[in-house]
């Protein structure tokens, strides 16, 4: 554990690294997100220091729902629920509540790390859960698994994601090729918000083929997803020549993917990356109820996503 105890923290808490076969994450404590991922040297996750804020959300764990709630309202079981507005600007509730909170370790081994956030019932969401992420490094790159119990007497409503942004050395967004395993899109408004869906064939969004992003820009939940054998599915990105790539990969709890050519960032992380993140259910689930996730009293909700770099 890097934990820098003897002075001031680092605005990221604790700081965690995990290790084997050339592969290195390190975990932080607040948020209990992924600060940097590499392999044999190469980094694949474009992270932040453990010192600063993670900018854009990066490698934050979005729990206990993914993306937006319009105006932070919605009514579960009869109870109607009011969440603060994190996202002012566009009178939205966004990316769940254990961002900010920080995490414990639970079990810790040279090669992985668990770590957990008690998250407390609060106003807007009144159910208490325990949220836990076991995070390995090997031979097939980075692997998360993902756990959510219902600690709480009533049934409550989940939904998860995690927000990497996935880089290649030395290639802007412009330059990357991606692919992504999905027929159709949410339309959005200006908030953001789902208001329809299209399909992808035939048109811009169609990545179902790997395709060079060129100037395309991408805030974009996909969904209408085509499983692998297994049920689960990913999303890869790779440069022009083929000599790198890496992937992000999900198992069957995930049936959507956001993808997020950066282009809202300052500085020199404006299209540096993209943001490839598999989620459970779309934008706005907690209203629309689609693909949402009930969990009943002790029922824990268990799933596993990755990050596979080129070559191995």
């Amino acid at each position: 554990m890097d934990n820098q105890r003897g002075g001031p923290a680092p605005l990221s808490g604790a700081q965690w690294t995990i290790n084997s076969g050339g592969h290195e994450a390190v975990l932080v404590e607040i948020g209990g997100g992924l600060r940097a991922y590499r392999a044999d040297g190469i980094d694949y996750v474009d992270g932040y220091g453990a010192d600063e804020l993670p900018i854009g959300c990066a490698g934050q764990i979005l729990a206990p729902w993914p993306n937006r709630i319009r105006d932070g309202r919605y009514t579960f079981e009869g109870e109607p629920q009011q969440l603060s507005l994190t996202e002012p600007q566009r009178h939205n509730a966004i990316h769940g509540l254990v961002s900010w909170q920080p995490w414990r370790v639970a079990e810790q081994t040279a090669d992985a790390v668990t770590l957990e956030c008690p998250m407390p019932a609060q106003p807007g969401y009144p159910w208490p859960l325990l949220v836990r992420t076991t995070w390995r490094v090997g031979d097939g790159g980075l692997r998360a698994e993902q756990e959510i119990t219902n600690v709480g007497h009533k049934s409550c409503p989940i939904g998860f994601s995690v927000h990497p942004y996935l880089s290649l050395p030395g290639v802007r967004v412009d330059d990357m090729v991606l692919k992504v395993p999905a027929r159709s899109r949410l339309l959005v408004d200006s908030r953001l918000l789902p208001i329809g869906a299209a399909k992808v064939a035939g048109t811009r969004y169609d990545f179902t083929e790997p395709k060079r992003i060129g100037a395309g820009v991408l805030d974009t939940a996909f969904g209408d997803v085509e499983r692998d054998a297994d049920g689960g599915s990913r999303v890869e990105l790779s440069t022009v020549d083929g000599q790198h790539s890496v992937s992000v990969w999900a198992d069957e709890h995930f049936g959507w993917w956001q993808v997020f050519t950066s282009d809202t960032l300052a500085g020199d992380r404006l299209r540096r990356s993209i943001a490839i993140e598999p989620m459970t259910c779309p934008p706005d689930a907690f209203r629309s109820g689609r693909d949402l996730t009930v969990l009943e009293p002790g029922q824990t909700w268990r799933a596993s996503w990755g990050i596979t770099p080129g070559g191995r």
